[in-house]
């Protein structure tokens, strides 16, 4: 279970799990070699920053964004992710290879149509302890925003005007789904003619918008709340509004049980500032948001920095 967004400049997302990883903040830089499986190693590349679990120094992304403003996130994708086998025809990249695959050498929207008409996404894993994740990926520029999916019928790429994807079932159907709900409006509705009908609150207008954690209601959710959504025009202000958005689809510990024993829950939600290259973060423990900067880090090295998440909560006791 998974919610990303795509909002005024700022790409972000919710990572829900029932089981958690060693997860950190990670920096590759342009001289880090990335080395692929079935291609051509990259020596020199686009850096970029985002969140990652890591195995023996390589970093495998949940979402990044790179320092020409393109950001990528990686949902759960199960029972419609199909990998193909390899094919000589084409550059065949693993799943767990995608996101540094496309962040390496994409600086735009555009660019990542033009990569894919080469690429196939195949069936490796990353090893045994890393087992093959279905998985799709919402991918966006500061102008666009586009989601990837690879399913048995081929690679589809879909323009995301919403700008929100989240997990099962395929995107098409999200924006059918979403159909729905085009009444619901944020502003208090006219009352009917010739009956004076009491109300009792704010709100009234949005009765029906989905409230539960399934992928559907999350998608129609955000996409209301986000589709909704101001605040003033300045960085703190915008970043706070994100995280916002993201919170009302948050799952706090309890609320969902996978098989009826694990808790899954918003393992961390992210923020990433796709002019600047800020990425903002927070964890469940945690609710301060922290922020590692790209553009402070000497982005022409050849080792992968790495920045910790402070997992206990910071509370200003104001006496």
């Amino acid at each position: 279970m998974c919610t990303a967004i795509s909002h005024n400049g700022m790409f972000g997302r919710n990572l829900d799990l029932e089981y958690d990883y060693d997860k950190k903040v990670v920096i590759t830089p342009r001289m880090y070699p990335l080395f692929f499986r079935k291609t051509s190693s990259l020596l020199v590349h686009h850096a970029y920053i985002g969140m990652a679990t890591l195995d023996h120094q390589y970093p495998l992304y949940f979402d990044a964004v790179n320092e020409q403003g393109l950001a990528i996130a990686a949902l759960d994708f199960p029972d419609n992710a199909f990998y193909t086998e390899t094919d000589d025809n084409f550059t065949n990249i693993a799943p767990f290879e995608f996101i540094p695959w496309i962040l390496s050498q994409c600086g735009c929207i555009e660019e990542v149509y033009a990569l894919m008409e080469t690429t196939r996404i195949v069936d490796i894993a990353y090893n045994d302890h890393y087992a093959q994740t279905p998985l799709h990926w919402i991918i966006s520029d500061k102008k666009k925003s586009i989601v990837i999916e690879s399913m048995k019928d081929g690679i589809h790429i879909y323009d995301n005007s919403v700008g929100v994807l989240c997990n099962n079932p395929p995107f098409p159907y999200q924006i059918y789904h979403l159909t729905q709900f085009m009444h619901l409006s944020a502003s208090d509705q006219a009352n009917w003619d010739r009956i004076n009908l009491p109300t009792f609150g704010g709100g009234l207008a949005a009765i029906g918008l989905p409230g539960d954690f399934s992928s559907p209601s999350r998608f129609v959710k955000s996409a209301f709340v986000k589709y909704h959504s101001h605040c003033p025009f300045d960085e703190i202000n915008h970043v706070t509004q994100f995280f916002h958005i993201l919170d009302t689809v948050a799952m706090p510990r309890g609320a969902i049980r996978v098989r009826g024993k694990k808790d899954e829950i918003t393992r961390y939600s992210c923020c990433c500032d796709l002019d600047k290259g800020i990425y903002y973060f927070t964890s469940y423990e945690n609710r301060r948001i922290q922020a590692v900067k790209l553009f402070h880090s000497n982005l022409c090295g050849k080792e992968i920095e790495l920045f910790s998440l402070l997992d206990q909560q910071d509370i200003f006791y104001k006496n």
